[in-house]
């Protein structure tokens, strides 16, 4: 099948890669010209683990072009998939004037049948706006059928949950196109679920509000068991054993980010308001997170009266580990409440490198160390908890370190003169 793909960004350069890799011959549009021209010279601007290699593959194989010609495109291919951006506005409410642009543009050029499949995340009716909208600019509707098809790519294993994913969700208009989803698809082997356009859209925002519930609702309970000194990893340890529950997501730690959480919950706040629904569970969810951080920075005052021109590192700056990405990163929002203090802020992180300062930025994990105060562990790469600890111990000059992921044991520290320090890790 051809499948034109518009928006090759993080979802977008993914989802097509893909598609290419079960054979089909996709084309990825996109209006930056500097991002096509990076695409076509095999660069990827993202951080991806896996994705490069099958770009270079399937561009090698002529299955996965890269152009900024959305008419010659949508005139090849029957299937359009769009994954453009639809970030947030200042009210929380989803920006869609991304979608918007590309729905007015292909309008002009579609003169046979189209599957136009809605792969963004929007909110609740957007799929059936964008149907009324293809019809009053004078298409008639045997040219085009909407579906929508929201993805649940986590960024850092997204190449291996979009070719093992646990489920494809698919909300249609008319019977009559669930084939070609079935046949776009069929190198999965993962059960549909088909519901309506605006059942496709919920399912997606319920998703990730339930995943951030269970987040901010551990980041509480461990709030309980600082108080009594209980140690969280057993709390999760009872909570995971529930079949009812599951093991998933109950890490307790600095909160989450990155960009669909923060984002999806305002817009399903947003979208709740919009009827005059109150949700409160939600706005719960996105205080608890939002001041996870004041935690961190008490026990840091707790060792440290005051933090002016004490030297603190910060290891880890993305959202969370095997990933470039940074938008909503809990350790940025940390060395911003860091920033007030009047602190020498250092940072190592494997992939990022940030271009203003503070932070001062090291190539060389144990550089950013050498005569710190105190260490913060901000995003779990596997990479930091495999550190020889006693160098760690010889290169700092105090003792220190919190580790805002619990997820390092305390006794490699301890052992080697460090004071842990952790939430609910006694």
């Amino acid at each position: 099948m051809r499948v034109c793909v518009i928006g090759a960004g993080y979802v977008g350069l993914t989802t097509g890669t893909v598609l290419a890799e079960f054979g089909h011959e996709v084309y990825c549009i996109d209006r930056d010209e500097a991002k096509i021209n990076l695409l076509n010279r095999g660069a990827i601007p993202i951080y991806e683990p896996g994705l490069t290699e099958m770009v270079m593959r399937n561009k090698k194989q002529k299955k996965l072009y890269f152009t900024t010609n959305t008419i010659e495109a949508v005139n090849k291919c029957p299937i359009i998939l769009i994954a453009v951006g639809t970030p947030p506005c200042t009210d929380g409410s989803p920006n869609l004037t991304y979608l918007e642009n590309v729905i007015d543009e292909i309008s002009k050029y579609i003169s046979s049948h189209k599957t136009i499949i809605i792969k963004s995340t929007v909110p609740p009716g957007t799929n059936e706006w964008v149907d009324e909208a293809l019809h009053k600019k004078g298409l008639k509707r045997n040219l085009y059928d909407i579906v929508s098809n929201p993805e649940f790519l986590r960024e850092g294993s997204a190449v291996s949950d979009m070719l093992h994913p646990d489920k494809i969700v698919v909300g249609v208009k008319r019977p009559e196109v669930i084939k070609t989803m079935q046949l776009l698809y069929q190198n999965i082997n993962a059960p549909f679920i088909f519901t309506t356009l605006n059942g496709a859209e919920m399912i997606k925002y319920a998703s990730n509000a339930f995943l951030a519930t269970k987040i901010s609702f551990m980041n509480e309970i461990a709030r309980i068991c600082d108080a009594y000194n209980v140690d969280i990893k057993d709390v999760a340890l009872g909570l995971s054993t529930d079949p009812r529950i599951g093991s998933l997501f109950l890490n307790s730690g600095l909160g989450f980010g990155g960009s669909c959480f923060p984002k999806d919950l305002q817009a399903l706040e947003h979208a709740a308001k919009q009827k005059n629904i109150i949700p409160e569970i939600l706005i719960a969810v996105q205080n608890v997170n939002t001041t996870q951080i004041n935690l961190y920075i008490d026990k840091l005052l707790q060792e440290f009266p005051s933090l002016k021109n004490k030297k603190i590192t910060v290891w880890g700056l993305s959202f969370k580990p095997n990933t470039d990405d940074t938008r909503y990163s809990k350790a940025l929002s940390l060395i911003e409440h860091l920033k007030t203090s009047g602190a020498d802020i250092h940072a190592y992180d494997p992939i990022v490198t940030l271009n203003s300062s503070p932070p001062i930025c090291h190539k060389d994990i144990y550089e950013s160390i050498e005569n710190t105060d105190a260490l913060i562990i901000a995003t779990e790469w596997d990479q930091f908890s495999k550190v020889d600890w006693k160098k760690v111990s010889e290169l700092m000059r105090g003792n220190i370190v919190i580790d805002g992921r619990n997820f390092i044991e305390p006794y490699l520290l301890k052992r080697n003169n460090l004071k842990y320090i952790g939430v609910a890790r006694p």
